[in-house]
């Protein structure tokens, strides 16, 4: 029962994708092994088998371990709202809405049911591998932390710092970080990898050896850029591939502000019939688009508003007239409607806003969360997927429903071109997928699971080639 944490010198320099690799890896040698994340923050989320929710990336790293996924994987959820205030999950269930403000002294309370978790973990497998948030070099968050130096110091789990390469700057920030973070803090740390390499491995030697020297840390390798990390689904915005795919079905899908569990549009980019843009804030929806999807939000009213600034709704009117396909899925649906009420502010500041009228329902916003996955029936398939929303809708359109799961589920107008859905990860059912594109006319023989699984076999291997494994390994404890 042993245990390795993976902390990274910032935000965005790999540390998922390598516990996810780590996991694969670890699981191909026969261990019995889980990944953790003491917290993170994401609006891209996964909903587990008992009704919880976790970050999307602590599912996918789960998948590599061959396991389902648990709250127990990711104890504290932040899912953002404004930019200073968000949704606190804790072990899979919403529990408050705190302000950033506030949120460090809610920390010491949450710090309990992380440790909880962790042991849960701990004791059903050989190993844990743990990922930090952020950086430990944040120093000024260091007296309450649970997500870096000090889950680690808690729970005694030795630390491996990673870097990044690609974005520069890579022996500062290796070496900046033991120079800011606490002594004891930097005694934990057992050795560093640099992440993202590009171009001939040899001509950074002279740099991992000054880290080296410079740190007293031992190098652990060095990871060239692996570019089949982009086939696996994304757990920041900050991810989203702008444009995927050359074929002849042109989808295009707006960037809203909150936007969440966008990895539903995975699938769909993976398609070689199809052409995937994402639209940037700022930028007009392409007028040559066949298909227009509103995908999932945090924040339903205030994307609504979003989406108006940019003068989307007038896209969407253009390409309606203009013969085009709308689905909306999960907030996106909500905001095809009439109305959208929440007189009570439960998601977000309590009124109501006229929807964009594409759809004849109304949606009523209420404290519940639906937290479920789902089986079910859509255009004559099966399907799977989960839900994971406030609010319920009403109106005509409901008589036309998009999915029986068994029940009826969304919406379709009377002439079948605008649709919404509650439903996340249906395109990742290739039955379904198949039906849908097949009306566009577009063919599909995609199987999307196996490719994500060949993807962390390679990944597996990748580390397997570029750091030494087994000896990563051994220094958990």
């Amino acid at each position: 029962m042993r245990a390795l944490m993976i902390q990274g010198t910032g935000s965005n320099v790999g540390k998922s994708l390598l516990v996810a690799g780590l996991c694969r890896a670890a699981r191909l040698r026969g261990i019995s092994v889980a990944p953790f994340k003491p917290q993170n923050m994401s609006n891209n989320a996964a909903v587990t088998a008992d009704g919880g929710e976790i970050g999307r990336a602590q599912a996918l790293q789960a998948r590599a371990a061959g396991l389902a996924a648990s709250v127990h994987m990711n104890p504290v959820l932040l899912k953002p709202e404004t930019d200073r205030a968000a949704q606190v999950v804790v072990q899979g269930r919403a529990v408050a809405r705190a302000a950033a403000a506030d949120y460090g002294g809610l920390k010491s309370q949450l710090m309990g049911a992380v440790l909880d978790s962790f042991g849960q973990l701990k004791a059903q497998h050989d190993l844990v591998i743990v990922e930090g948030a952020g950086s430990p070099a944040e120093v000024n968050l260091r007296p309450r932390d649970i997500a870096n130096m000090g889950f680690a110091r808690a729970a005694d789990v030795p630390v491996i710092l990673v870097g990044d390469i690609d974005r520069g700057g890579v022996i500062a920030q290796l070496v900046g970080t033991q120079a800011v973070i606490d002594p004891d803090d930097a005694a934990m740390i057992r050795g560093f990898i640099v992440n993202r390499f590009r171009g001939d491995p040899s001509l950074f030697d002279g740099g991992r050896s000054f880290i080296a020297k410079r740190t007293g840390w031992p190098d652990l390798g060095l990871v060239p850029w692996f570019p089949d990390a982009s086939l696996l689904p994304a757990e920041d915005a900050v991810d989203l591939r702008r444009a995927a795919g050359t074929g002849a079905l042109h989808i295009a899908c707006p960037m809203l502000s909150r936007i969440a569990n966008f990895d539903d549009l995975d699938p769909l980019a993976a398609e070689p019939g199809v052409r995937l843009t994402m639209v940037a804030p700022g930028q007009p929806l392409p007028g040559d688009a066949d298909v227009v999807i509103l995908p999932g939000t945090k924040s339903t009213r205030g994307d609504l508003a979003f989406l108006r600034a940019q003068g989307w709704d007038i896209d969407l009117a253009g390409h309606i007239r203009r013969g085009g396909h709308v689905l909306g899925i999960c907030g996106g649906y909500q905001m095809l409607g009439r109305w959208v009420h929440d007189p009570q502010g439960h998601d977000g500041l309590a009124g109501s806003d006229p929807g964009l009228g594409l759809l004849e329902i109304e949606t009523h916003m209420s404290p519940d969360k639906r937290l479920t996955r789902i089986a079910g029936t859509a255009l004559g398939t099966q399907i799977e997927g989960y839900e994971i929303h406030m609010g319920r809708s009403h109106g005509p359109d409901c008589a036309r429903p998009f999915a029986h799961i068994p029940e009826p589920d969304g919406a379709t107008r009377a002439d079948g071109r605008v649709a919404g859905t509650y439903l996340h990860g249906l395109f990742a059912s290739d039955a379904f997928r198949a039906a849908w594109l097949a009306r566009l006319g577009v063919s599909s023989a995609l199987d999307y699971g196996a490719g994500v699984e060949d993807v962390l076999d390679h990944l597996a291997q990748h580390l397997g080639t570029h750091l030494d494994v087994d000896r990563i390994f051994a220094l958990a404890r």
